[in-house]
């Protein structure tokens, strides 16, 4: 079994988005340099971004197909609404205020 490297990048919640969707599709993956963040200034800084590997070298292509069509979606955009239970400016993407925790039925989940 040959792991493969497949994407890295500056964020671990960025990498571990990605485990996961990849799980979502069956291919079995590894989080290196989870960690390492202590390490920056030692070593260069890209050198300690968390990594993202699968453990079978066969998937690797499949695995940089799928990340690579997310990245490339457009980011979605919307307009920002007011909760009418506290007044707090939500950013569209939320359906539930961040505030107060009311759920704007008018809002799609």
């Amino acid at each position: 079994m040959s792991k493969k490297k497949v994407f890295t990048a500056d964020t671990l919640v960025t990498v571990a988005h990605f485990a996961n969707v990849l799980a979502t599709e069956g291919i079995e993956t590894e989080i290196r340099n989870a960690n390492l963040g202590g390490a920056l200034g030692e070593v260069p800084f890209t050198e300690v971004w968390p990594q993202l590997w699968v453990k079978h070298a066969l998937d690797a292509p499949r695995a940089r197909e799928i990340i690579e069509e997310i990245r490339s979606e457009p980011e979605p955009v919307g307009e920002p609404w007011v909760c009418k239970a506290c007044g707090t400016r939500n950013e569209y993407q939320f359906a539930v205020c961040w505030n107060c925790g009311w759920a704007d039925s008018e809002t799609p989940l």
